[in-house]
């Protein structure tokens, strides 16, 4: 789930450190960029915060579940044994306070598998749809992938543009709009002034995939064969059939519930809630790994 970004971003230009602006980075140079960013390794999320979500979800709180409906039920000791194995945070239920880990290595993995599946879908030049619940941060991260499917073949989807849907906040019910940006589904919310509103709307929520969804299924155009993004995206992508992957939080268990019960193909442990530059060099390591470099 991660932290609620601030907004607008104060440093976005910034170049993330260790990795050259334009480089394409080796394995070890982007592990150590990894943890130097805190991407993975010693992360901005509690401990306090993972075990929490870890509570919640084993309780079925549809804050936690994003859209996934779970084969069966999961113990907070099945959950916390399946985040140490899938993302590497300490499997000690002992171990309750302190900032929560991330096993770079299986980031790296994860990307891997990531990059793969991309390069798959390129091959085939599959129908794709991207959708984001931190525009603030993962924007560019999405929005690069999508702009490389597109020059190699694949539709880029974007259903329901302009729609408004009621989706509930710790604010209360709000409406927002569907919108997309370069390519990469968000939400606003209507009626909000400033330079968060323009940017989009942090959300977790599963139903902007489900009205897309809906609208690609009532028009004549295709379906997504594959869903990219986070949160709500993927998981609610998933639980209706559609292939998904994506980057998911230490305190996120859902899409890694939904890849041990197949319904997501890849989720990737990384720190969802970092500048946006520092996601740049993941970029370039994945469409090179992909060959889509452009």
């Amino acid at each position: 789930m991660g932290r609620v970004p601030s907004s607008p971003e104060p440093n976005a230009g910034v170049p993330p450190p260790g990795v050259p602006r334009s480089a394409v980075p080796s394995r070890g140079e982007l592990r150590a960029h990894l943890a130097a960013v805190r991407l993975a390794g010693v992360v901005a999320t509690s401990r306090e915060r993972s075990l929490r979500s870890y509570r919640l979800f084993a309780a079925r709180d549809p804050r936690l579940l994003l859209g996934l409906e779970p084969e069966r039920a999961w113990e907070e000791w099945e959950l916390l044994r399946l985040m140490a194995d899938r993302c590497g945070v300490s499997g000690n239920p002992s171990h309750t306070v302190g900032p929560e880990t991330i096993d770079p290595d299986r980031t790296l993995a994860a990307l891997d598998a990531f990059a793969d599946r991309l390069a798959a879908a390129a091959g085939a030049r599959l129908p794709v749809l991207f959708g984001t619940g931190h525009p603030h941060r993962l924007l560019d991260f999405y929005a690069s992938l999508a702009a490389a499917l597109s020059a190699a073949g694949c539709p880029v989807l974007s259903p329901a543009q302009g729609r408004c849907i009621d989706i509930t906040t710790r604010f209360g019910l709000r409406i927002h709009r569907i919108d997309y940006v370069r390519g990469v589904a968000l939400v606003r919310e209507t009626g909000r002034p400033g330079p968060g509103a323009a940017a989009g709307a942090h959300s977790h929520s599963p139903l902007p995939v489900r009205m897309v969804l809906a609208a690609a299924a009532d028009s004549s155009g295709p379906l997504p064969a594959l869903v990219i993004g986070d949160h709500g995206w993927i998981c609610g992508a998933g639980q209706l059939g559609i292939e998904a992957m994506g980057p998911a939080d230490a305190d996120d268990p859902a899409p890694f519930v939904g890849e041990a019960e197949g319904r997501v193909s890849v989720a990737v442990p990384l720190d969802d809630a970092v500048r946006s530059a520092y996601y740049r060099p993941l970029t370039r390591y994945v469409l090179n790994r992909a060959c889509l470099s452009q």
